[in-house]
């Protein structure tokens, strides 16, 4: 979350993370809030995404959109909301929600951050749905195969474009962004995990193993399926995913909101752009380079050809 946020504003990472961050009992502080409640209230993040945003709706996107979160008052995956700002929007008003709303929702990571509950309403006051929202790797996958869904649907009789097949997916470019990841590691194995209760799996080594564990495994698959998918229909070329999984110690972090950390993540962001381009193995689930090409100049190349593809960008 820092590693977007604080590039922006440091001072505003600073507010809304470190009430802990940079308290020196953090490491025992962190293990208590895991089992009483999220890591932080949200309030300052909440209220300001709320001034900036405090009436716009969905509706007045710009461009086309897919925002996954995930219902927990339901959890079965059809709850899962996909927002999206196409032309049929004006007829379906349940889904027109505060973008404010859909902000703090889709910020809602478990154990740092409270789920967040809103309602849409029509024009008399009466209440159309109910969202209980938190956000998980999850939904990128589905994030990914909707927005494919969605940009097909539009182009069907639309003068603006060019005829489109389903699956004719040699007419996306799909640029995936993401927020870095923990470089590779053996962390945890059978023999320390076996006498691991509720309190170990949430707190266990000073970390949340079981948080781990879901976080990485869905966006290993999320990338893991996208590869799969466009390698098979020979359209490895139009797939660039720019991530940087080599992060150690502090750069890792969530939350971690000092001044160095943030100035640090900024210096990976440029060297990344002048790292080549890497596609997963689909052997062994690693990341290697895939050709001479480096990430800068792959989204020139990419912005380039923009104008003849159906552009998808992704960022998880």
């Amino acid at each position: 979350m820092c590693s977007i946020i604080g590039i922006v504003n440091h001072d505003l990472c600073y507010l809304i993370f470190c009430t802990i961050c940079c308290n020196p009992f953090a490491p025992a502080t962190n293990v208590i809030k895991a089992l009483s409640g999220p890591k932080y209230d949200g309030q300052y993040l909440h209220e300001i995404i709320q001034e900036k945003l405090p009436k716009k709706r969905l509706q007045k996107a710009l461009t086309n959109i897919v925002i996954p979160t995930f219902d927990i008052k339901y959890l079965q995956p059809e709850t899962i909301k996909l927002f999206s700002q196409i032309k049929t929007l004006k007829n379906i008003p349940s889904l027109d929600a505060k973008i404010s709303d859909i902000c703090i929702g889709t910020s809602a990571a478990p154990t740092y951050l409270p789920p967040h509950s809103f309602q849409t309403q029509d024009s008399d006051g009466k209440l159309l749905l109910e969202f209980n929202l938190i956000v998980t790797n999850l939904n990128s996958k589905k994030a990914q195969i909707y927005s494919m869904k969605s940009r097909t649907e539009i182009t069907i009789g639309s003068p603006d474009f060019f005829p489109i097949k389903p699956l004719e997916y040699g007419r996306f470019l799909v640029l995936s962004l993401g927020t870095g990841s923990q470089k590779f590691q053996e962390k945890y194995d059978a023999t320390k995990s076996s006498s691991w209760g509720i309190l170990g799996w949430l707190a266990g080594g000073g970390s949340t193993p079981l948080v781990d564990v879901f976080t990485q495994a869905s966006g290993d698959m999320v990338d893991y399926h996208i590869s799969t998918v466009f390698e098979a229909l020979h359209s490895i070329e139009n797939y660039l995913r720019i991530q940087d999984n080599t992060l150690r110690g502090d750069l890792a972090s969530m939350d971690l909101a000092t001044k160095e950390n943030l100035e640090n993540l900024v210096k990976v962001g440029e060297e990344l752009l002048k790292k080549p381009v890497t596609k997963v193995n689909l052997g062994t689930g690693l990341y290697e380079p895939y050709h001479h090409t480096t990430n800068e100049m792959a989204l020139k190349e990419y912005f380039f050809l923009s104008s003849n593809y159906l552009i998808i960008m992704i960022f998880f």
